[in-house]
């Protein structure tokens, strides 16, 4: 290898984007199995006073 070859390597950043999206993703899965259960709580109690205001309509 040589120095051409090595700056093109080190300045390719194709695959730094990929990586990125992969730690946001692994980040936002594990916030979601850590508040699991604030989650469904939040999102049930949403759903029923919407049902219950629709209702009321």
């Amino acid at each position: 290898m040589n120095i051409r070859e090595l700056r093109t390597f080190w300045e390719e950043e194709d695959a730094v984007g990929v990586v990125e999206i992969i730690l946001v993703l692994v980040v936002l899965i594990g916030l979601v199995i850590i508040f699991k259960k604030q989650l469904v709580s939040l999102v049930n109690s949403l759903l029923s006073k919407v049902t219950s205001q629709s209702n009321s309509i």
